[in-house]
């Protein structure tokens, strides 16, 4: 099978299989503020971090491309969503038009429907520093991704059977790349230790792709003829991934995996992450119902973000970081086991 084959079958599997929203939000518990002392004009959503400076938290996270002309209407028309919209956007890994230039189209359709806006480059953990650069050139990247994906790749029938090199490697991409360098899981979860390791070379950006939204090991099993099914409940619940990474002081975290709404978002953020990624149910609302369908939904997200965070008394996204809340459940049993003190969100306060 073809690499733009195997990309449109990714495509058609992640609409198949869906999100199971297993990412673990539910189990976080925003606490009422009676007097927030604000008014919702008071509220902004623009926020800057690690080198990224964003009119909203919310960013489209990778999909695809390199799929010939269906990946490049996907692209064309997100990159008209992110333009509209006004958020950030990452495309899907561009290995394949590394390997194969007949598919850079794929990619770059992206930078001319949105000069302006903030795109991200990505690229795969087995990428050199020359093809880290030919990724962000070829979009003009502001940013650009390294995707970790063992338990994809250990699933997919072609896929990768050697990591020995992989933090080598991401270090010496974050070392010369020019631009912000997130390194981002693909919806597996990072734990603490993980994040550590890549603090220790050099990564200030993490995008924590936990478990709960597009699978790609089911995605994988279908494809193969043999299915690994210990892998489909594979991973680090979205909500635990956020906390875990958030934990360490030198990172800034990237929350994503499985999140859909206005409340998921801002959960994710008074947890620790400061901005959220959506890929799989924005990719659906696209296909199914199109550009402009997709549009409004992105905008009412932004009206509703706005609106809970007067309920909570928070002005802007710094401050969203510091609301109480309560954690429980499976989130709040694994982090005590984890060793990290959960107590400590409940007695916070903005003020």
């Amino acid at each position: 099978m073809s690499r733009s084959e195997r990309k449109w079958d990714h495509i058609r599997f992640a609409l198949e299989t869906g999100q199971v929203r297993s990412n673990a939000l539910k189990d976080i518990h925003l606490i009422h503020q009676s007097l927030p002392n604000i008014n919702v004009i008071d509220v902004g959503l623009e926020h800057s971090f690690g080198g990224l400076s964003l009119s909203s938290p919310i960013f489209i996270n990778a999909m695809t491309g390199g799929g010939g002309e269906k990946t490049l209407h996907i692209n064309r028309d997100l990159a008209i969503v992110a333009k509209e919209t006004g958020i950030a956007m990452a495309v899907g890994s561009q290995m394949s038009a590394i390997k194969d230039p007949s598919e850079r189209y794929t990619y770059e359709i992206v930078r001319k429907q949105n000069p302006k806006g903030i795109v991200i480059a990505n690229i795969g953990s087995e990428a050199t520093p020359d093809q880290a650069l030919t990724a962000i050139d070829m979009i003009e990247a502001d940013a650009l991704q390294i995707h970790l994906n063992v338990v994809q790749e250990l699933t997919m029938p072609e896929g990768d059977r050697e990591f020995s090199e992989v933090l080598k490697r991401v270090e010496t991409i974050i070392n010369s790349a020019a631009v912000p360098v997130i390194v981002k899981e693909v919806g597996f979860g990072m734990s603490r230790e993980t994040v550590a390791t890549l603090a220790s070379v050099g990564a200030t950006l993490v995008d924590v792709g936990g478990f709960g939204g597009t699978n790609f090991a089911k995605i994988e099993n279908k494809r193969r003829g043999d299915a690994f099914p210990f892998f489909n409940q594979w991973g680090i619940p979205t909500a635990i991934s956020i906390i875990e990474a958030a934990a360490n002081p030198n990172v800034y975290v990237i929350g994503s995996g499985g999140i859909q709404t206005s409340l998921d978002i801002v959960k994710g953020i008074a947890i620790g992450a400061d901005a959220m990624g959506v890929a799989g149910h924005f990719l659906k609302i696209l296909l199914e119902q199109g550009i402009e369908v997709l549009i409004k939904k992105i905008e009412m997200i932004h009206k509703e973000m706005t609106i809970i965070m007067t309920a909570l008394g928070a002005k802007n996204i710094t401050e969203l970081k510091k609301v109480p809340l309560v954690l429980s459940g499976e989130s709040e049993h694994w982090l005590k086991q984890r060793g990290i003190d959960t107590t400590k969100f409940s007695r916070r306060s903005i003020k």
